[in-house]
């Protein structure tokens, strides 16, 4: 009985507050009420929660604190990377401007090795004899002369550098051609010239380049630029130290030289043939002598038809045609008779 009495009541009260306004303001506190009820029941939920995050938050950012680490570590790795690699493309595209300008056929190396010993200057490159690489072969860089290969080995080649104390090489200043020697004194900063007179015009800033007397390197390649002359007047040669165009201890790609090893005799007959057989020369027949002028042959007879005619046949074939046409001819009279001589005469 009282729950049909509820239930009655309750559809009451859903068809008032469906139809009449009567019950908006008792819904409304009765919100008020239930939601002091939510806010109470969801605390130790809240609560729970929010120390979970505290917790997991921290966790979460030591972690993401690593993998940024991580990150920017790599990226500063990769950053590196770059900006060696950008060198790298710096120097070889110098390399390859330098080696339009060289007439001769070059090919890049790159250097992966130095001699431990300080007191000689010696570097390993990645080329050797496997390679075409030859003994004494020149080597330079993208701003000029290194040294010369003084070692092969299958793979490998080993290079004296312009700086070692041993090494000499020929050049010239190239603002007036005079001729010296360079060689090396042992620090990869400096060459000096050898004997060069007290008066020579010579003087600081001045190119020297490579003059090829030593039909070692080719003419024309920068060695060193001037920078200090010394004179002495109680000595009879001064003192010029040059510094090395080359970057001798910076440098790793380098370029070998294939020079050219013809003499230049032939030199010369390669050209002259390579002329001719570009241009070949056409032969003209020789002009007729007017003392022996060319005979047209004589007409051939009429043959009647169905006859073979004489004319057809080879004279070779002909046993009485060989002593007629090579009969010898009449010898002629010697210049100092001065009596002609008398006609023979004719056998009957």
């Amino acid at each position: 009985m009282r729950l049909l009495v509820l239930v009655v009541l309750s559809i009451a009260l859903m068809v008032v507050d469906a139809r009449f306004t009567l019950l908006k303001p008792v819904r409304s506190q009765m919100s008020l009420v239930l939601m002091q009820s939510y806010t109470i029941t969801d605390l130790p939920l809240r609560l729970w929660q929010g120390v979970a995050s505290q917790f997991g938050s921290r966790t979460e950012l030591i972690a993401e604190n690593e993998k940024l680490k991580t990150e920017a570590l790599l990226l500063q790795g990769r950053l590196q990377k770059l900006a060696a690699l950008t060198e790298q493309n710096v120097r070889l595209r110098e390399l390859l401007n330098s080696s339009a300008l060289v007439n001769e056929k070059v090919e890049v190396a790159e250097l992966i090795g130095m001699d431990p010993n300080p007191f000689t200057h010696r570097i390993l490159i990645n080329k050797g004899e496997r390679d075409g690489v030859l003994l004494g072969q020149p080597v330079l860089d993208a701003r000029g002369l290194m040294g010369q290969v003084v070692e092969l080995m299958p793979y490998t080649s080993r290079v004296l550098l312009l700086t070692d104390t041993t090494h000499s090489i020929p050049v010239q200043v190239n603002r007036n051609g005079l001729r010296a020697i360079a060689s090396g004194t042992g620090n990869p900063e400096r060459l000096e010239l050898r004997h060069v007179a007290d008066t020579a015009d010579i003087k600081e800033g001045d190119l020297l380049v490579s003059s090829g007397l030593g039909q070692r390197f080719p003419a024309g390649y920068p060695v060193a630029t001037v920078k200090e002359v010394i004179h002495d007047s109680g000595q009879p040669f001064a003192i010029v130290r040059a510094v090395p165009t080359a970057a001798l201890n910076r440098s790793r790609y380098l370029l070998l030289v294939f020079s050219d090893s013809r003499t230049p005799e032939e030199r010369v007959n390669d050209a002259v043939k390579a002329q001719e057989a570009d241009h070949p020369v056409q032969t003209l027949s020789p002009p007729a002598d007017p003392a022996h002028p060319a005979t047209a042959p004589a007409p051939a007879p009429a043959t009647p038809a169905g006859t073979t005619p004489a004319a057809a046949v080879p004279p070779a074939s002909t046993p009485a045609a060989a002593p007629a046409a090579t009969a010898p001819a009449p010898a002629a009279a010697p210049a100092n008779h001065g009596t002609a001589t008398p006609p023979s005469r004719e056998r009957h």
